[in-house]
């Protein structure tokens, strides 16, 4: 079979066994740092995924993913969603109402916004109808100014389903400042709990009560919310509806008051693989250790290959072959085992925890109950194909050094 003698002869001085053994050592052990490298990789950008959808499908399954608001109040807000699920992306509509203010109760304050719903058209939206702890969102009738809130909330009050306490909005009157504060009293009905930061600052009333809050006309609707099938083309297509509608519409989306939360995410992954990376730099650093001994050590051996007519890109060649194999290989290790670890991390964390006897991440202390991983393999290729390009970068200089071997000077004492 024919092999090009570089590959040849690189590939033989990888698995062959050498005079000096801390050379060998040093060898496996590039090959175990560069595996734990590309491990860890995969493993801390999996979880960081898992703890971004379940943020997004918590958050974002809250919170409107579009909304379309009428210079008007809107009298039939059917007729305004049926123009709007003509778009393909949008899924369904439903009623909407947006008010912002302070609860109190016994002397605490707290801000918080509320989102007029309509209690029957919840669940096409969103999942609030999935996480109601106490009480049922039925329990929003319109007049009777009931009120969910969420757990952090109802725990900071003392509140449970039947208790009441008071809305203070702002209200623009004539009075010196403009501004006067107008108070609701408001039933508890539901409590419910997402596990995020929405447990303290959302409650949902009837959007007909918000809507008589906001002194609109009976029967009418500030605007609709939208669910979307991509929720990340929200700025696109609400754009796009608020163009077809004409001059008596606007739009908004979730980017203006979510997406800050998730470009932080999104950075704080980059800079963690950033710095998980500096593990695969490590371990090519160590490459490049090696191949110095290795060419120290196979000085002879060069002199001779030299002698016989192996030229200096050819000698070169064999170095960055026997390097290069070292980073594949390890690259490989890692990779396999990197994977078989996000897919099982979720599992392998709960089996420690009843191991243990304790739970490392508690309910009440953290949104989630549980590790979550989500291997997406791009983040795998993007992984291997930095630990192989930093591999075979490490294999330059060694290799460039073999090749300025002298022959003669080589062989003067052999």
């Amino acid at each position: 079979m024919f092999r090009p003698l570089s590959i040849f002869i690189g590939a033989r001085y990888t698995r062959a066994k050498r005079r000096n053994h801390f050379i060998s050592f040093i060898s496996l052990t590039s090959m175990i740092g560069l595996a734990l490298g590309v491990l860890a990789m995969i493993v801390v950008l999996s979880v960081m995924n898992g703890f971004q959808k379940e943020m997004s499908s918590r958050i974002l399954g809250m919170v409107p993913h579009a909304m379309l608001y009428g210079t008007e109040p809107v009298a039939d807000w059917r007729a305004l969603a049926a123009k709007a699920m003509a778009n393909p992306q949008v899924q369904a509509a439903a009623p909407y109402a947006e008010l912002e203010g302070m609860l109190s109760h016994r002397g605490l304050m707290q801000p918080i916004q509320i989102h007029g719903i309509d209690p029957a058209e919840e669940d096409k939206v969103s999942i609030l109808p999935e996480h109601i702890r106490q009480g049922s969102l039925s329990n929003l009738q319109p007049g009777e100014f009931g009120v969910v809130i969420g757990d952090i909330t109802a725990r900071r009050f003392g509140l449970q389903v039947g208790d009441k306490l008071t809305l203070i909005i702002p209200e623009l009157s004539s009075a010196p400042g403009g501004v006067t504060p107008r108070m609701q009293r408001l039933n508890v009905a539901a409590i419910f709990k997402v596990g995020a930061e929405l447990d303290s600052s959302l409650a949902l009333i009837n959007v007909a009560d918000a809507a008589a809050m906001q002194r609109l006309p009976e029967g009418t609707v500030p605007g609709i919310r939208l669910a979307l099938k991509d929720l990340y083309q929200a700025p696109q297509v609400s754009k796009t509806l608020a163009a077809e509608l004409g001059a008596g519409y606007r739009a908004d989306d979730w980017t203006h008051t979510q997406g800050s939360l998730f470009s932080a995410m999104k950075m704080e992954k980059t800079m963690i693989g950033l710095l998980l990376l500096l593990i695969v730099a490590v371990a090519a650093f160590n490459i490049i250790a090696t191949l110095i001994m290795v060419v120290a050590d196979k000085s002879g051996d060069i002199a001779i290959l030299r002698t016989l007519g192996a030229t200096p890109r050819q000698i070169m060649a064999i170095f960055m072959v026997q390097g290069s194999v070292i980073g594949l290989v390890g690259t490989l290790i890692g990779t396999v085992l990197g994977v078989l670890a996000a897919l099982n991390v979720s599992a392998l964390v709960a089996w420690l925890e009843s191991f243990a006897g304790q739970q490392v991440l508690s309910s009440d202390v953290y949104f989630i109950s549980s590790l979550p991983s989500d291997l997406q393999w791009l983040d795998v290729a993007l992984i291997c194909s930095a630990a192989l390009i930093l591999s075979f970068l490490a294999t330059l200089y060694p290799s460039w050094r073999a090749a300025q071997v002298q022959p003669a000077e080589a062989l003067r004492y052999e």
